[in-house]
């Protein structure tokens, strides 16, 4: 509970268990609160697929909240995830998004680390005061898990068991990446959105046929599919597309074709909170990793993926499908990025947001919750875990 004295005092979260506040969207001190108790608090966080990073040596850059990380592949085959901060002086040491190397030099002081986060050395060791130890000036490393390929990291000792944070998401989860998790990296797409992160989170099935113009035209709203969340606030969204008809509006109708012999057409989209999303689309393998940048910007990075086991045509069907399908100028989620935008814009008024559809009553939904395709109702499960961590009293 928040002391009385404590800015956020003022926040008063509705009684009302489908109301949730719109100064929650843009308040400069609960967005540090945000940073604290969620991002650097017991929550888990999707960084990167092990293709991003195939081969011993090669690291990407990533961060939690705001805080810099840097995912290695160790020489030993084992990916881990360092705080991207020398221990000496707090220097930044990589600022590329990818690269390989054999060591991590610091350019401030040229303390030298190796590739499993440990120190080598550093230039005027005599010098130092008698007590310095190397092994003490290893690389900070997270928790750090891997289900699928997918690397997770948390700065908390305090998150939960990663087994438990999944839960009955795994089996969706490796359906989305071909099964096994064995993929290659095709590329990226990245964006920014003029809106604050918990906008852009709370995305769900309701808007689809509504919102998007190419639901409309490819009639996707009338396919069979279901939703549900766990105890741990994700959302999984489940929809098979069937035997898709001749659609007159595109003109080369492939580009929504399903040609993956493992699969039948379907829009798989695993939403782990707080910030992760994890999509299989038709045959576009997209793993969605969102940065919070402030409380009016959030960065998301669309990375592409192919099954190893695939052909050349199926790679290059899988290019072609994720550049028009998917990402900030897909024609099925080009509107996201405006509506993301106006939500932001709008929250700068006073009262709440209202959810409705599939709400059934006054009282708190329990988890697990099965949910048609289309309802809002299963955001208020990520709203009600998102309120206990920051922990706002209602009323």
């Amino acid at each position: 509970m928040l002391a009385r004295n404590d800015d956020l005092s003022t926040l008063r979260w509705p009684s009302k268990f489908n109301e949730v506040p719109k100064d929650v969207f843009n308040r400069e001190d609960v967005y540090r609160l945000e940073l604290e108790r969620i991002f650097y608090g017991p929550e888990w966080h999707m960084l990167a697929h092990r293709s991003e990073i195939a081969r011993p040596g090669d690291f990407k850059t990533a961060t939690i909240g705001q805080a810099p990380v840097l995912i290695v592949h160790g020489d030993d085959g084992e990916i881990r995830v360092f705080a991207n901060s020398c221990t000496h002086r707090a220097t930044q040491l990589k600022t590329c998004a990818r690269g390989s190397g054999k060591e991590i030099e610091c350019p401030y002081h040229r303390w030298l680390f190796n590739n499993q986060g440990d120190l080598i050395g550093a230039p005027g060791m005599r010098e130092f005061q008698q007590s310095f130890r190397r092994e003490d000036y290893a690389l900070r490393k997270l928790r750090t898990e891997e289900f699928c390929g997918i690397v997770f990291a948390t700065f908390s000792d305090d998150a939960p068991a990663f087994d438990d944070y999944l839960g009955e998401t795994k089996p969706f989860i490796a359906k989305a990446v071909g099964g096994d998790g064995r993929l290659k990296l095709l590329g990226y797409q990245k964006v920014s959105f003029a809106s604050n992160w918990k906008a852009y989170a709370d995305n769900e099935g309701y808007h689809g046929p509504l919102l998007h113009t190419a639901f409309q035209m490819l009639k996707w709203s009338t396919s069979n599919g279901a939703q549900f969340m766990t105890d741990h606030a994700h959302k999984v969204n489940h929809i098979e597309l069937g035997q898709l008809p001749d659609f007159g509006p595109l003109q080369d109708p492939s580009v929504i074709e399903g040609r993956d012999p493992k699969l039948v057409p379907l829009n798989l989209i695993i939403s782990l909170f707080p910030l992760s999303l994890i999509i299989h689309n038709l045959d576009v393998i997209n793993l969605r990793y969102a940065f919070p940048v402030s409380p009016h910007e959030t960065e998301v990075h669309y990375a592409y993926f192919a099954h190893e086991d695939d052909d050349e045509a199926l790679v290059r069907h899988r290019i072609r499908q994720g550049s028009n399908l998917q990402g900030p100028s897909g024609f099925i989620s080009l509107e996201d990025g405006a509506v993301f935008n106006r939500i932001h814009v709008g929250s700068h008024t006073a009262g709440t947001a209202e959810f409705q559809k599939g709400v059934t009553g006054p009282e708190p939904i329990a988890t697990p919750f099965n949910l048609g395709k289309g309802d809002e109702a299963g955001n208020l499960i990520r709203w009600e875990h998102y309120r206990q961590a920051m922990g706002f009293q209602r009323g």
